[in-house]
């Protein structure tokens, strides 16, 4: 990660404390049970078990770190912060795909808070991207492995 703020909202705020505090006490207590039973298995040149438990020590410290380095530059941000005359992060944005015809709901987050499964799109993805500034009726154009795909700015909200 660079030296950029991290702008989330305050539900993510809360979620990555959350886990922060999680992974630090039981997710480590965890980890050094793992480690301390698969020690007890003896030579520890051949103990598969403790190699895994080991990686998943670093694995979780690794997470550790990233949430930390994201807490330290977290900028909380909120939908009321931002008019919705135009597409901004936090915006609501109905789009029409033009060559479908399909409507579609997205919401444009942080890529921290990027989720595709729950429409929540980063304004750092190449969709994100065209849409910020856009008004109602615009229509973007976004690159996809298929082609070039077009959508028309049907509405937006927070």
């Amino acid at each position: 990660m660079s030296g950029d703020a991290v702008y989330i909202t305050k539900e993510k705020l809360h979620e990555l404390q959350a886990e922060l505090h999680e992974l630090k006490s039981s997710g480590r207590r965890d980890i050094a049970q793992k480690i301390a039973e698969a020690r007890s298995h003896g030579d520890l040149s051949e103990n598969a078990d403790y190699d895994a438990a080991k990686h998943a020590q670093e694995l979780l410290e690794i997470r550790i770190a990233r949430i930390q380095t994201m807490l330290g530059k977290a900028q909380v941000i909120d939908a009321k912060d931002f008019p919705d005359d135009k597409v901004y992060i936090l915006s609501r944005v109905k789009l029409m795909n033009r060559k479908t015809n399909k409507e579609i709901d997205y919401l444009l987050v942080s890529a921290e808070e990027a989720d595709f499964e729950h429409n929540k799109l980063s304004v750092t993805s190449p969709l994100g991207k065209a849409l910020l500034g856009r008004v109602v009726g615009d229509v973007v154009e976004t690159k996809v492995p298929a082609g070039v795909i077009q959508y028309e700015v049907l509405a937006i909200g927070k």
